[in-house]
C-alpha cells in the first residue's frame, strides 16, 4: 500500500489520549464562548470514564480537532470520539463521532455519527446509520433548544437505539447464520486472476465488505475517465444525494464491485448535504492520509451541496509523493464536471454536464 507521509504535522502515538483530552478541555476553558462545550466534555468524561472519550483523527497521524473561533466555518467543528458499551450487552461496544459546530450551543445542534461498521456480529445498515445522523433533527430523536447542551442526551438515545437494533437482529437470526451469510457474500466478491485492476497491496482478510449493496433508483453515479500515472490509476465518481443516509448506500454499492473493492484505496470520499437549514458534511481518507479532507476542501471552495464524490486509487507499485493528491483532486473534479455539479458555480457554462469525459451508470 502507498503509505507516504503527508505534509501535515503529526504527533507521537505514544501520547495518552485521556491526558490529551484534558489539555484540550483546559484550552477550551480559556475561551468564554467555549466554556459550555468544555464543561460538557468534562462531564461526559466523568460519566463514561477517562478512556471512553478521545479527540478524533480522520486517519492515523492526522492533526487532532482544533479550537474554532467566530470566523470558523462549518468544517472547523470540534470532533471527538466516544466508545460506549451497550447497557444490556457490556461485551458489545460502539464508536460514535461527535461533531460540535462553532456556534453550538447558541444556534446550532451537534451531529452524531456511528463509526462502528459492525455491532457484534451484525453489519450496520443504512437505516441505523441515517437515524443516528439525524438524532437532533428528527422527531424520533432528541429535542434540542438553543443555548442548551445536549450531547449526553444524544449519546444515551443512540445507545438505546443501537441496543434495540442489536437485540432485534439477535431475535430474527442467530449470529452464526449471519456470519455464514457474510462468508458466502465474501466468496462471491473474490477477484479472478485476470480481473482488471486486480493488483493491490490489501489482503481480502483486511477488507470488511458491507452487506447492504442495493442502490436506490433515484441515485445515478457518474464515472470520469481514469487518470494513470506510473501504473497507479485514479477514477473519480460523483452522485447527487438528498439525505446523509444515502451515503453508506452508495459506498456499499461501490464496494460490492470486485475491481473497486480490491483497490488500495477504494472509496476515498467527501460529501455535503443540506437538510432543511442544516448543512451536514463528512469525509473519509480510506487509508490515504489527508485525501478525504482535501476532497472536502474542494467541495467547500466550489460551494457544492447535496453531492457525494468518491475517488478510487489502484496502487501501481511506485510511490507518487505529492502528485497523488493532485491526481485525486483532478479525478474528483472531473467527476463533478461530468455530473454537471459545476454548473451551479460556473456561470460561463464551461463546466456543463457534457463538458467532461466518462460514463454514467
Amino acid at each position: 500500500m502507498d503509505t507516504e507521509p503527508s505534509d501535515q504535522n503529526t504527533q507521537s502515538t505514544d501520547s495518552d489520549p485521556a491526558m490529551e483530552l484534558r489539555d484540550f478541555v483546559a484550552k477550551l476553558m480559556q475561551s468564554p464562548d467555549l466554556e459550555s462545550v468544555a464543561s460538557e466534555i468534562d462531564v461526559l468524561q466523568s460519566i463514561y470514564g477517562d478512556h471512553a472519550i478521545h479527540l478524533y483523527r480522520s486517519s492515523p497521524g492526522s492533526p487532532r480537532s482544533g479550537i474554532p473561533n467566530h470566523s470558523s466555518s462549518v468544517s472547523d467543528a470540534i470532533r471527538y470520539e466516544v466508545s460506549l458499551n451497550l447497557p444490556s450487552h457490556e461485551d458489545i461496544s460502539i464508536r460514535i463521532l461527535v461533531s460540535i459546530p462553532p456556534t453550538y450551543p447558541a444556534s446550532n445542534s451537534p451531529q452524531l455519527q456511528l463509526l462502528s461498521r459492525y455491532i457484534g456480529a451484525f453489519g450496520v445498515d443504512s437505516s441505523l446509520f441515517g437515524s443516528i445522523l439525524r438524532t437532533f433533527i428528527s422527531v424520533s430523536g432528541v429535542e434540542w433548544t438553543p443555548e442548551s447542551v445536549c450531547v449526553f442526551d444524544g449519546l444515551q438515545n443512540v445507545l438505546e437505539r443501537c441496543e434495540a437494533w442489536y437485540e432485534d437482529k439477535l431475535n430474527r437470526e442467530t449470529a452464526g447464520e449471519l456470519l455464514r451469510e457474510d462468508a458466502l457474500t465474501r466468496a462471491h466478491v473474490l477477484v479472478e486472476p485476470n480481473e482488471p485492476f486486480a493488483s493491490s497491496t490489501v489482503d481480502d482478510k483486511d477488507r470488511v465488505l458491507p452487506l447492504d449493496t442495493a442502490l436506490p433508483d433515484d441515485i445515478k453515479i457518474v464515472e470520469a475517465e481514469p487518470i494513470v500515472d506510473r501504473k497507479s490509476i485514479f477514477i473519480g465518481r460523483a452522485c447527487r444525494i438528498s439525505d446523509p443516509s444515502q451515503v453508506p448506500l452508495v459506498l456499499n454499492n461501490l464496494m460490492s464491485e470486485r475491481h473497486i473493492s480490491r483497490a488500495a484505496h477504494p472509496i476515498i470520499n467527501a460529501w455535503r448535504c443540506q437538510v432543511g437549514g442544516v448543512l451536514h458534511q463528512d469525509n473519509d481518507d480510506d487509508g490515504e492520509t489527508a485525501a478525504g479532507s482535501r476532497l472536502a476542501h474542494l467541495l467547500s471552495i466550489l460551494e457544492i451541496n447535496n453531492v457525494l464524490v468518491v475517488v478510487t486509487r489502484w496502487f501501481g507499485g511506485t510511490h507518487l509523493g505529492p502528485d497523488r493528491f493532485k491526481h485525486i483532486n483532478h479525478a474528483a473534479r472531473n467527476a463533478l464536471e461530468l455530473g454537471g455539479f459545476l454548473e451551479q458555480t460556473d456561470e460561463s457554462g464551461g463546466g456543463g454536464r457534457n463538458a467532461g469525459k466518462g460514463r454514467k451508470r
